[in-house]
């Protein structure tokens, strides 16, 4: 088997270790309540990436480097391991805690909320997004760049399986960390481990439907791979508590959006009382007392 079977191998084994844990505890069962709507966004969004997006985005620099700089094809491919994995750090996860940060801005939120509408938690949620969010995204095309380069083989296959396995396990529906906090020995492991990688407590913290009971934090806790980049730049918050509620204020209020508009704006845009999915919409700023019922879906304490 070559590298590219050998991750792709791995990634089906990851997806399908962390679906059976979602039902093996039931928390899947429990808390993810998804309409047809939400799965045809998933569903079509994961397709698109695999078939579209990851394919035009590796195609498209392969061509460009070809024709602007044949010289430097696989000039990196001598490179120690090290040297390859720091410049994926850099130019893959990085860049993409950036661009998930930029995504909460008014500009570019519109490109990102359809990945906070979920009202669950899941590995399903993981590549829930815009289509332009995923074809816009720097460490996407920065990555094709370094396969032209020569930062390939086992390294990059390696790289994507272990990357995936954090952010995977960081919108599971299991919990694997809640368990953790509670043993004496490990707190050490854990504070270092929570601080070092997107763990479902500070993940879960970003989906929150609100900020106002002190474990939401959606404007921070923005990494992927790695939570360094949130210690470095100030977004972090780590509680080791779950929040009641993820999802959306305005979907509460408003209903929930089309998931063609979700997916496809700007080219589709939604007419709904409140939206920002259409030229000239906006965040919506409300109160969330409105919309958050006293019900816990998920669970709060660790």
């Amino acid at each position: 088997m070559n590298a590219s079977q050998i991750q792709n191998l791995l990634v089906v084994c990851l997806i399908l270790g962390f679906a059976i844990m979602e039902f093996i505890s039931r928390r899947y069962r429990d808390t993810v309540h998804a309409t047809g709507n939400d799965t045809k966004l998933e569903l079509f969004m994961f397709l698109s990436l695999l078939a579209i997006t990851q394919p035009i985005a590796i195609l498209t620099t392969s061509k460009l480097g070809a024709w602007l700089a044949p010289q430097y094809k696989g000039m990196l491919a001598d490179w120690p391991w090290w040297a390859m994995v720091g410049i994926l750090i850099l130019a893959d996860d990085l860049t993409q805690y950036w661009w998930h940060r930029l995504s909460h801005s008014p500009l570019l939120w519109p490109l990102h909320r359809a990945h906070h509408s979920a009202e669950y938690m899941s590995i399903r949620v993981t590549f829930r997004n815009n289509f332009f969010y995923y074809l816009m995204m720097p460490g996407l095309w920065f990555a094709g760049a370094l396969l032209y380069l020569g930062v390939g083989g086992m390294v990059y296959a390696m790289y994507v399986v272990v990357k995936l396995f954090v952010i995977l396990g960081a919108h599971c529906a299991w919990r694997w960390d809640e368990p953790l906090y509670r043993i004496p020995a490990l707190r050490p492991l854990m504070w270092v481990l929570e601080r070092t990688i997107s763990t479902p407590a500070t993940h879960w913290a970003h989906h929150a439907i609100t900020n106002e009971d002190g474990i939401g934090h959606y404007k921070g806790n923005f990494g992927n791979l790695l939570f360094i980049w949130d210690q470095i730049f100030g977004s972090a918050l780590i509680t080791r508590k779950f929040p009641e509620r993820v999802g959306l204020i305005d979907d509460k209020l408003f209903g929930q959006e089309r998931w063609y508009h979700q997916m496809f704006f700007p080219l589709l845009q939604s007419s709904r009382e409140h939206t920002a999915l259409k030229f000239g919409g906006s965040i919506y700023e409300g109160p969330a007392t409105a919309a958050v019922s006293p019900t816990s879906q998920t669970g709060t304490t660790a």
